[in-house]
């Protein structure tokens, strides 16, 4: 989850009957949904025995404070263990993963019962995921293709906060509200909900 310390586990398994050497080289870079690198955010090299047939784990932690000022609006992450068998004329493997954080910063409650031509108030929640404040806070709002852009106060370190909305629906049928949160540390943190209009 975004803001949250990210904790892998790379699992080696030697199917030999005899002992291996295993060099491990990992890497995590943030990157862009085409792939392409942003910033280097860890590189470690260890080495493991396994014995025949034994297997072994690898933990691998990425602190926020490391990955969270390189991050893009894509949220991705991209890890790499480059592992060689020693003493086997460089037998290699690459194990890639590529990691999308998810935001579980909007929520919107609706009531019970939307209709035509009749005031409705939604609840919408936003977060601040992170283990420091954030300021400069915005929700913009898209509904019946008007957007309304809603000043926010200052969030605490992972507080959550909600405002009410208010607006009444013109016609029946499906109704698509969006909301985008963006503040001084993240930006297009998204939220969305189909109301259905029930007639008058």
């Amino acid at each position: 989850v975004f803001g949250k310390d990210i904790n892998l586990i790379l699992v080696l398994n030697n199917l030999c009957s005899d002992r291996k050497s295993v060099r491990v080289d990992m890497s995590a870079s943030t990157i862009l949904y085409t792939r392409r690198t942003v910033a280097e955010i860890l590189k470690a090299a260890t080495s493991v025995e396994l014995g025949p047939r034994q297997g072994k784990n690898i933990r691998v932690k990425i602190p926020y404070t490391h990955y969270g000022k390189y991050l893009t609006t894509d949220k991705r992450i991209q890890v790499t263990a480059l592992c060689e068998v020693m003493r086997t004329h460089g037998l290699k493997l690459l194990v890639e993963k590529t990691i999308i954080l998810e935001d579980t910063n909007i929520i919107i409650k609706l009531p019970r019962r939307v209709v035509v031509n009749k005031a409705v108030s939604l609840e919408i929640s936003y977060a601040n995921p992170l283990p420091e404040p954030v300021s400069r806070c915005v929700l913009l709002v898209t509904l019946m293709n008007q957007q309304v852009k809603i000043n926010l106060a200052r969030l605490a370190p992972r507080e959550r906060s909600k405002i009410y909305f208010e607006f009444t629906p013109r016609r029946a049928g499906p109704l698509q509200l969006q909301v985008d949160f963006s503040c001084d540390k993240f930006s297009h943190v998204k939220g969305f909900v189909t109301i259905a209009v029930a007639p008058a």
